[in-house]
């Protein structure tokens, strides 16, 4: 009802006791009186109509509506790749996530809405049954708002760069082609900015026996194809707090038991997770979920295994892997989960052996976070550290980005061709070879065998488990 329909009554209820003076006196000088006693109280329910909001006054977003569906199998029903375009972001997606979500304490620019905070979960354990509830652990929480807050921001630039990517990522694209153009939306959502923001880590896209560590080197013409299983792992990072979150992707419909298996293990392994729980226990978990599933391929019958030698770990400020290892099959690890821990909770399955060895071509190369101090003799093993250092610091890079114009990042060498490198492998190895650097080559099973990975990040809070990087995608 509009503020001028509300006026009626008023005005009717007036006539009537003016006209009824010389009729029934008592009723309606009472009703009168009643009219005006309720006319004011009318006029003060007047409301202005509010103004809609224009795109100017909702900070220049237009939002949409999701419409687009990936291709590839083994996703959430019901999941759209443009999912983010109901925040208003673009399609394909180009503003920085920072321009569309806020820290939840900065009330700089309070219409637009907090970071999406990830799925939430109990810890398992009858000890930690109290923590829900705990109103000194919520305060001990908000005290550690801005680490969540940097960590939910790296979190939804991932879901984001991850849901675009499902959009092209189909068979016949190179793949040096695939993870030039994720790695760029990821430098554009996150706003790349040297060791402050940017990638977490090269772009691994595995094909089938390679579990991982594999990305397309320069010259690497290799293309999808409709019967690959790719295992698709990339990482974000603010202020060096990393988001490390890989899912797979395949196409045949024939391969989907085993990528149901590896999902399964791996929310397994996160229900698993929590304060005070040994790895041990998770790693059994994961087994569990994962021996229980099979797969038939070209009318032979393969039971699923868990890829032994590989293993989920702890992520530190700028240290992907932080000391501990999560495994994905029994062990005698009583290890504990400590509060606050971040982790990566991954498994990967195989129709193979169920072990993986080191093969094939490198990429991906890592500065040692406890680096020895080396006396360096060759002048471009000390050139290609510097740059290293300011480029990467400890974070990992692959050959592809020393290679691009600005050194791997814009922000701290500019496109000019500075930051390009050149003749560098003598050099790279040479550090290497004093302990510097690490290699990580491909990690392999047996050839004609395929293996799958579902990875997530979360976070052990005091009160909860936080899986920051969950979408509505896996």
């Amino acid at each position: 009802m509009t503020a001028e329909d509300e006026e009626k009554p008023a005005q009717e209820e007036e006539e009537v006791a003016e006209n009824g003076a010389d009729e029934e006196e008592d009723g309606n000088e009472d009703g009168a009186a009643a009219a005006d006693a309720d006319a004011p109280k009318k006029k003060k329910k007047k409301k202005k109509k509010k103004k809609k909001k224009s795109p100017a006054a909702n900070n220049g977003l237009t939002k949409g509506t999701p419409s687009t569906k990936a291709e590839g199998r083994m996703l959430t029903e019901g999941s759209f790749t443009d999912y983010y375009v109901a925040n208003g972001q673009t399609e394909p997606p180009t503003i920085p996530v920072v321009n569309l979500f806020r820290a939840e304490d900065d009330k700089t620019n309070p219409s637009l809405p907090p970071f999406p905070e990830g799925e939430i979960q109990e810890h398992p354990l009858e000890s930690n049954v109290h923590r829900i509830s705990s109103a000194e652990l919520r305060q001990n929480e908000r005290m550690q708002s801005d680490l969540y807050a940097k960590l939910r921001h790296a979190s939804e630039v991932h879901r984001q760069v991850r849901h675009s990517a499902q959009s092209f990522i189909k068979p016949g694209i190179k793949l040096v082609d695939m993870c030039e153009r994720l790695e760029e939306t990821n430098r554009a959502l996150v706003q790349e900015h040297g060791l402050e923001r940017g990638i977490g880590f090269p772009t691994g896209c595995s094909l089938n026996h390679v579990a991982a560590h594999y990305t397309p080197n320069v010259g690497d013409d290799t293309v999808l194809s409709y019967d690959d299983v790719m295992k698709v792992d990339f990482g974000t990072q603010i202020d060096g707090r990393i988001i490390d979150c890989a899912w797979t992707v395949s196409f045949n419909p024939k391969y989907d038991p085993l990528l149901e298996a590896v999902k399964a293990a791996t929310n397994a392994g996160i229900a698993a997770a929590g304060i005070d729980v040994r790895l041990c226990d998770v790693g059994e978990a994961v087994q569990e979920v994962m021996e229980s599933y099979e797969v038939e391929l070209d009318g032979k019958t393969y039971p699923v295994k868990c890829i032994r030698n590989l293993n989920g770990h702890s992520i530190g400020p700028y240290q992907i892997h932080a000391g501990k290892s999560v495994p994905i099959v029994k062990s005698d690890d009583v290890t504990k989960m400590e509060e606050n821990e971040i982790f990566a909770i991954e498994t990967f399955g195989t129709t193979g052996r169920g072990y993986i060895v080191e093969d094939l071509e490198c990429s991906h190369y890592m500065k040692n976070f406890d680096a020895p101090r080396v006396p360096l003799r060759m002048s471009r093993s000390k050139n290609l550290l510097a740059h290293i250092n300011k480029t990467f610091g400890t974070l990992a890079f692959c050959r592809r980005w020393l290679e691009r114009e600005d050194g791997g990042s814009f922000t701290v060498h500019g496109g000019n061709g500075k930051g390009k490198q050149e003749k560098y492998m003598g050099a790279l190895k040479n550090l290497c070879d004093v302990g510097i650097v690490n290699a990580y080559p491909p990690l392999c099973d047996v050839k004609g065998s395929y293996t799958a990975q579902y990875e997530h990040t979360l976070i052990l809070r005091p009160t909860c488990k936080e899986i920051l990087s969950r979408g509505d995608d896996y």
